[in-house]
């Protein structure tokens, strides 16, 4: 059936375009899914990626910044020479296919534990944490006056609402109670620069090749805020997938990180990162409680959530040894 809308779809707005072949499910639930598929052309097959929410799903979640605005900020970043797949068209009613978009697909690894362990990516791992440092400068430097609307937040308003998040929960945790209290004594203020913040920079989101980074995928959190956020976030615990003396997404060091960003031309805030990654921290635990609380309480019991929702114990550890010093 899709493969028969998105034939229609492409022999409208792709220039020589035949049809559609190879359409592959990968990801999605109710509301939003991710195709594979190839663009049928006289030159050779053009591989594509289709994102949409299903027709009746329009609406984005909260802190979402919605299909269009993604795609809006894939092509910017594209444009501006930040890695980012190449926005190739964003549908309209007529391709009777709901909202989104289609991009040129990028050829490479997202699977985390393959990047960090595979000969495939030997050579580029040990650049990695330098090279995304010099991404993350390029994404924040992109103009303002050309972004989509995008939502703005503080650190104090992300503090109160992941409070609210957590308290919701009524799952007492006494580490996520004391990292709350730091963050409420640590919190920052707000940021001297506003930036585009990704919102989930990290390894997974990704797409890595043999010579390091080739594309950002997954802007649907992107907001104005502090691009220190973006550096916290990358470093959290969680995205290091076992490789935890190595805080940057298991490939390297901070300190990697902060040369790349710095090279690039934009200064690091070394205490705001760490304000970031325990806000991070936090914030994935909670996220994670909410999965055990609809595991637990929704009608779809499924093992996915249940061991998603077990891992808000790791982010407890986590935060242990972010906010208490060793020998302690």
């Amino acid at each position: 059936m899709i493969e028969a809308e998105l034939s229609r779809s492409v022999q409208r707005w792709c220039k020589g375009a035949t049809g559609a072949t190879s359409a592959a499910k990968l990801s999605g639930g109710a509301s939003q899914e991710t195709w594979r598929f190839d663009i049928v052309h006289p030159d050779g097959p053009i591989g594509a990626i289709l994102r949409r929410s299903p027709k009746g799903y329009g609406a984005a979640p909260t802190r979402a910044a919605g299909l269009a605005a993604e795609a809006q900020l894939m092509q910017l970043a594209y444009e501006a020479g930040v890695p980012s797949p190449r926005v190739m068209h964003v549908l309209v009613p007529e391709d009777d296919l709901g909202t989104g978009f289609i991009m040129q697909r990028v050829e490479g690894e997202t699977i985390a534990r393959k990047i960090l362990r595979d000969d495939a990516f030997a050579a580029a791992r040990p650049h990695l944490a330098r090279q995304i440092g010099g991404v993350l400068a390029g994404l924040h430097r992109l103009p303002q006056d050309k972004l989509p609307e995008l939502r703005s937040r503080t650190a104090t308003q992300e503090i109160a609402e992941f409070e609210r998040d957590y308290r919701s929960l009524n799952w007492p945790k006494p580490v996520f109670e004391l990292a709350l209290r730091w963050l409420r004594d640590h919190d920052p203020g707000p940021s001297t620069e506003v930036t585009l913040v990704h919102g989930d920079f990290r390894n997974g989101n990704l797409i890595i090749g043999s010579n390091g980074v080739r594309a950002v995928l997954d802007w649907e959190l992107a907001h104005l805020g502090d691009p220190m956020e973006d550096l916290g976030w990358v470093c959290v615990n969680s995205w290091r997938f076992g490789e935890i003396d190595k805080p940057v997404g298991g490939f390297g060091s901070r300190e990697e990180l902060f040369a790349g960003y710095e090279a690039a031309g934009r200064t690091c805030d070394p205490a705001r990162v760490k304000f970031w990654e325990v806000m991070g921290t936090l914030r994935w635990g909670i996220m994670c409680g909410g999965m055990m609380q609809r595991f637990r309480e929704g009608p779809d019991h499924s093992m996915e959530r249940a061991m998603i929702g077990r891992r808000a114990s790791e982010t407890e550890i986590d935060l242990l040894r972010l906010l208490v010093p060793r020998g302690s």
